[in-house]
């Protein structure tokens, strides 16, 4: 009777042993797969980081032209305007000139 208590507990420990067995087998494939993703997660923050420094380049090179061009057309807007000043300035003359030449012939 002894025997046969102390063989159901083998028993039972062996079932035991062999489901915790199969639980570690598939904790560590859970572990791995785990891993896996971490790895994958890891170089996809590492391209998104590079990307991101990318970008930023490209925004402050952007910004940076836009300045350069803003600049440009304050320069040409200037021109535009001395040179209507000249064109005004020819005009009125053409116009005194004219006046002078219908008065005085």
């Amino acid at each position: 009777e002894r025997a046969e208590l102390a063989e159901k507990n083998l028993k039972g420990i062996e079932e035991e042993l062999e489901t915790v067995g199969e639980n570690m087998k598939q904790l560590e494939k859970a572990a791995e797969k785990a891993l896996e993703r971490e790895e994958k997660l890891v170089e996809k923050i590492f391209s998104l980081q590079s990307k991101y420094k990318v970008t930023e380049a490209r925004f402050e090179y952007g910004e940076m032209n836009i300045t350069k061009l803003n600049q440009r057309i304050d320069d040409i807007e200037d021109e535009i305007y001395r040179e209507k000043l000249k064109v005004k300035k020819c005009s009125d003359e053409l116009d005194d000139t004219f006046d002078d030449m219908i008065t005085n012939y």
